[in-house]
């Protein structure tokens, strides 16, 4: 683990497809990777690799049949695989962010209240929760007249932004990012680049998912294949 703020280790993920007869899909086999703080590590598999698969193991979504996916949390190092899931969630609201591609929330819940969310989780107060999610949803180009109202009706490009907002608001330690700019336009592209500069500036390790050429080339601190192995 060393200094490290994510240390993957001989990690292993299967799927039983129980409606194929059971067969079992070795998704991962043996990944091991570590990412230090300030660093952004892109994956640069093809698709079906397995790499939507790490994340959601990293974040404790999946249950790996092998290997530790180390986390520093608050000053200890915790062992996501096999974490107790009060562990987990604790983990998931002060260290863990996590943009994935697709934006599940509560229908209902307004936009605002939806990026406001993992602030007041972490215990800050209501009005400067609420004032930071207005300056980040303005940032990344949410009109006001959208606020109140719950994303599930947004357009793909308006969910991906909301699904960044929402995690970026919150400086989280360790950002997992999914094809964060995936279906978004050439601003929205800039502004959610920068966004991952800036955490990595103030020292948050980045394990990312990024197939645009160009968005890769201005975040990656280096590129990774799950293929590669790295030592301990």
């Amino acid at each position: 683990m060393r200094g490290s703020a994510l240390d993957i280790r001989d990690l292993a993920k299967t799927f039983t497809l129980h409606v194929q007869g059971g067969v079992r899909l070795l998704v991962l086999d043996g990944v091991s990777l570590a990412v230090e703080p300030g660093e952004c590590v892109v994956l640069a598999d093809p698709s079906g690799a397995g790499k939507s698969t790490l994340l959601r193991a990293v974040y404790g979504n999946y249950l790996a049949q092998g290997g530790r996916v180390l986390v520093r949390h608050r000053g200890r190092v915790v062992d996501m695989v096999g974490a107790a899931p009060r562990l987990v969630l604790e983990i998931r609201r002060h260290t863990l962010g996590y943009v994935s591609q697709f934006l599940r929330v509560i229908p209902r819940v307004p936009t605002e209240q939806v990026v406001a969310g993992p602030l007041r989780a972490q215990g800050v107060d209501e009005g400067r929760a609420r004032a930071r999610a207005r300056a980040m949803l303005e940032r990344l180009r949410i009109p006001e007249r959208l606020w109140s109202l719950s994303p599930v009706t947004f357009s793909g490009g308006e969910q991906q932004r909301v699904n960044v907002a929402r995690v970026f608001v919150a400086d989280y330690p360790i950002l997992l990012l999914d094809e964060p700019t995936a279906s978004l336009d050439a601003a929205s592209r800039h502004e959610v680049v920068e966004l991952i500069r800036e955490a990595r500036g103030r020292g948050a390790a980045v394990l990312g998912i990024v197939h645009d050429p160009q968005v890769r080339g201005e975040v990656a601190t280096r590129i990774r294949t799950l293929a590669a192995s790295e030592a301990p």
